[in-house]
Formats: structure tokens, sequence, C-alpha cells
């Protein structure tokens, strides 16, 4: 039977295509990492890599390095039930967040955690949400906070809370000037939004599809921050997070909220694991104490 590090060593090599860097990543020498995945595939009767410049997996090697990936998330996640057993909830896990949403709830939302469980401890991912999801799935990160919707299969998806998105401008924009904005108003105005990678990007354009404003594709922002002073700027109006514009590393500064009569729109925001996993019940409740605290902070 394989072995479980040469499982690892398949692993390794099937997503850095690279001996020397695989090798590097188990910590054994290139040598000893050749020669195991060999005696794997001696044991199985099988080529599993075709060992050119770069390595390439065959298509029995790829089924195998996907099905020797789970088994080591199994593998990991047994010991550490068996250390939350004899700890209570301790240990470490990889959490991954978007930037949109990330700093402005996850300082607070930690204090907490720590308070209930000081032996818990959290390794913090920003990243992308759709990559972010596949690394989840990959059993690269334990659980992360996505906005919905989210498609990926074998994942489970605890909804949490609702975010108001609040539309801001310069105080001196025209819309700020009046006592009551309705949707028309929004006709033909210029919005910013942050990279089309993110999730928020997808919504903006929704938005302004719906209210008759027309999204600025060349003056992309690469943060928040960035979003809220072009707008600040008077270069484009904005769609920004509530928590964003309540949080000390954000803010409304050079920006004014300008509400729409009869308007609004929110996010949802939901905590995600892996389906079956033996730590679902960590997982939720630490998804329930941090759900409980973005509320607290929306009230």
């Amino acid at each position: 039977m394989p072995t479980l590090r040469q499982l690892e060593y398949l692993v390794a090599l099937d997503e850095l295509a690279h001996f020397g860097r695989a090798a590097a990543r188990c910590h054994v020498s290139q040598p000893t990492l050749s020669q195991q995945l060999k005696q794997l595939e001696e044991r199985l009767g099988v080529t599993l890599v075709e060992r050119g410049t770069p390595p390439a997996m065959t298509p029995t090697g790829r089924e195998l390095a996907r099905r020797a990936r789970q088994v080591l998330t199994e593998v990991e996640e047994i010991r550490r039930l068996a250390e939350q057993s004899r700890c209570g909830m301790a240990g470490t896990i990889r959490f991954g967040v978007t930037p949109t949403l990330g700093p402005y709830l996850m300082p607070s939302a930690i204090l907490h955690l720590h308070r209930d469980f000081p032996d818990l401890k959290l390794y913090i991912r920003e990243g992308i949400p759709d990559q972010q999801l596949a690394e989840l799935a990959r059993g690269e990160l334990d659980m992360m906070l996505a906005p919905l919707p989210v498609a990926e299969p074998g994942l489970h998806i605890e909804p949490l809370f609702r975010e108001p998105l609040q539309l801001v401008g310069p105080p001196d924009h025209k819309l700020a000037t009046m006592k009551v904005r309705e949707p028309e108003d929004l006709a033909g105005e210029a919005v910013l939004s942050i990279d089309p990678a993110h999730h928020l990007h997808r919504q903006t354009e929704a938005m302004c599809g719906e209210l008759g404003a027309y999204l600025l594709r060349d003056y992309q922002g690469t943060s928040l921050d960035s979003v809220r002073q072009m707008a600040g700027s008077g270069l484009g109006l904005a769609f920004l997070p509530e928590l964003y514009l309540r949080a000390e590393t954000g803010g409304e500064d050079m920006v004014t909220r300008l509400d729409i009569e009869g308007w609004s729109a929110t996010r949802s925001i939901a905590a995600v694991w892996r389906e079956r996993t033996a730590l679902s019940e960590t997982y939720a409740e630490i998804a329930q104490l941090i759900a409980d605290h973005a509320r607290r902070l929306l009230a």
C-alpha cells in the first residue's frame, strides 16, 4: 500500500510541477522524493509521472493525486479532532476571507474568539473568494467567509448575516445637495468599483444596471480604500460595505453617504467549510460567534 509520505510527495509534485520545489515543500532531498515516487509507481504497477522538463502527471497520476489530497486532508482532520478532544477548542484554523470584509470585521471578532477560546489560533489568509473556495475544496484552507452565492460542490454553506451596501460620493457632488434622492437620479452617473475578480465588483455592476448608472471600467480600485479615495476626488460614485464605512481602518472621511429614497442594497456573507469534515462542530461554533459579532456591529 502507498505510504502517507508517498502520497504527500505525489500531491506536492502535482501542484508544483517541479521536483526540486516539491522536495523543498516536503523537506526532503530531490533524489529522495524522486525515488519514493518511483517506488510508488512500482508498487501500484502504473506510471504516475512523465519525467520531462517540466515533469507532467499522467491521467492516472492526476486522479491519484486528487484522491491523495482528500486522504491527506482527512488524516490531518483526524489528528486535529483528537487534539481538540484532549484540549477543547484548540489548534490552528486556516481561515480565508475576502479583503473587502476581513480587515473591517476580523480584528474585533478575533478579540472575542481569543477571549472565549484562548487556545484556538486563526491563520488568516486574505484572497479572492473564487480562488479561496478552490483552495478550501483542495484542503489548503479549513474554513472561510465568502459573499453569497457560493456554488462550489462538496462544501457546507452557513449563511451568517446581511451587510448593507452604501452609495457614497464627494461632499460637493450634485446628488449630495439634494434633500431627497430618487433611483432615477442615478441615471447616467459614473460609478467606481474594485477589481473585477471580486464578487463586490459583479454586484456593483448589477446595481449600476438596476439604477441606470454606468460602471467606470478604466478606473478600478485595488482595495476599498482606493475606491473611496477615487470617489472622494470626484472621479465617480461608489458602493461601499457598511462595516468598512464604520471601521477605524476604513471610514467615510472625504466621502458622504447618498441615501436613495425607496432603494437599498445588501450583500449576504456566509461561512463555508467542507462537507462531512470531522471538525464541522468547531467551524459552526466559530461561524456563530462571528455572525453574532457582525450583527452587533451592524445594529
